[in-house]
């Protein structure tokens, strides 16, 4: 009989795949509201001349990204293995 891990079952709970990587639900849904809100405040705010709404949306997303990569820290650790020659 097998025991399971009550702790691996609780992290994968809280994880889901999203092209064959895991990414936690919370954080997903947060880089996404905070995206949204900066894009379609940006474009909501540019003037109604043709080119200056894609121009400001873009820039809100830009700035969106920028917010969330200082808001959510990456959880995967990279370890180097030396090879030998």
């Amino acid at each position: 009989m097998t025991k399971k891990n009550p702790q691996k079952d609780e992290e994968s709970m809280k994880n889901i795949e999203v092209w064959e990587d895991l990414v936690s639900i919370r954080d997903l849904v947060l880089s996404l509201l905070i995206n949204t809100i900066t894009t379609l405040g940006c474009y909501f705010l540019a003037p109604n001349e043709p080119p200056k709404p894609l121009f400001f949306g873009l820039s809100g997303a830009i700035i969106g990204f920028i917010i969330t990569s200082f808001i959510i820290n990456p959880k995967r650790k990279l370890q180097e293995i030396e090879s030998e020659e």
